[in-house]
């Protein structure tokens, strides 16, 4: 099993490039104005549907943010590089309290505005974010 991600973004190419850098994964199938990924680590079937009136950011998702959940601390500071590494805008690796939790975290913006958050949760806390936040990092709230 996996979960099915759909998401409607301006640019398909530029949408193509991102998420291929952010996984590490290529399309296994592209035509006019959709696009999908078969992400083998983590299990993710991401669907790409061109909207050019859908809009930026979260607001049109409604969503607050996504994110990818390892299982360690390596496993955020590996995707981090990789990411960057690829040319992508992260936010580097940051100790952190976020979402009611403590996290070894990184954050990167995709072409439509979508912060995805790569993380492992370190232990639990009691506020929702960190009182101290690193210049350029972004939290859930």
């Amino acid at each position: 099993m996996r979960l099915q991600l759909a998401l409607n973004v301006t640019d398909l190419d530029e949408a193509i490039d991102f998420y291929s850098k952010m996984f590490d994964a290529t399309p296994a199938k592209v035509r006019p104005g959709y696009a999908n990924f078969a992400i083998v680590d983590p299990p993710l079937k991401l669907v790409l549907f061109e909207n050019a009136d859908a809009g930026a950011g979260a607001d049109f998702l409604h969503l607050n943010h996504l994110g990818v959940e390892t299982e360690e601390a390596a496993q955020v500071v590996a995707a981090e590089a990789r990411i960057s590494g690829a040319g992508l805008e992260t936010t580097g690796i940051d100790d952190t309290i976020c979402c009611f939790a403590e996290k070894v975290e990184t954050w990167v913006k995709s072409p439509d505005d979508a912060r995805w958050e790569w993380y492992v949760k370190t232990g639990d806390a009691e506020q929702l974010e960190n009182e101290i936040v690193t210049a350029g990092t972004t939290c859930c709230s």
